[in-house]
């Protein structure tokens, strides 16, 4: 005699069209400002420490703000890029230079 086995129905999920294709978190630019009050030594190790940058990476991101005044360090999520904002504002003054008296400047903007 055999046993009859009853599988349970398998609803498959059907999009109409109607819904976003992409719900993703909009994306934020980390912008690092340039400043004289700031050695490259300071920003190769703000950067390595923070964002966890490669020494050589670090220095590239250096050499691009001083000479664009500006440069994208990275792209993430809005907490994230207030997150790493607010580390590069609290990093502290550079005690190389006797005119520094702060942190960096950093800022955040929405990537389009």
């Amino acid at each position: 005699m055999g046993t009859t086995v009853v599988l349970p129905e398998i609803e498959k999920e059907v999009t109409t069209g109607d819904e976003p294709e992409d719900q993703h978190e909009p994306l934020y630019h980390v912008i690092l400002l340039d400043d004289n009050d700031h050695t490259y030594e300071y920003v190769v190790e703000m950067l390595t420490k923070i964002f966890g940058f490669s020494e050589e990476r670090a220095y590239e991101y250096t050499v691009s703000v001083d000479t664009h005044g500006h440069t994208r360090l990275v792209t993430c999520a809005l907490s994230e890029a207030e997150k790493k904002r607010d580390q590069v504002h609290s990093y502290g003054a550079d005690w190389r230079l006797e005119r520094s008296m702060g942190s960096m400047a950093a800022l955040v903007e929405p990537a389009q």
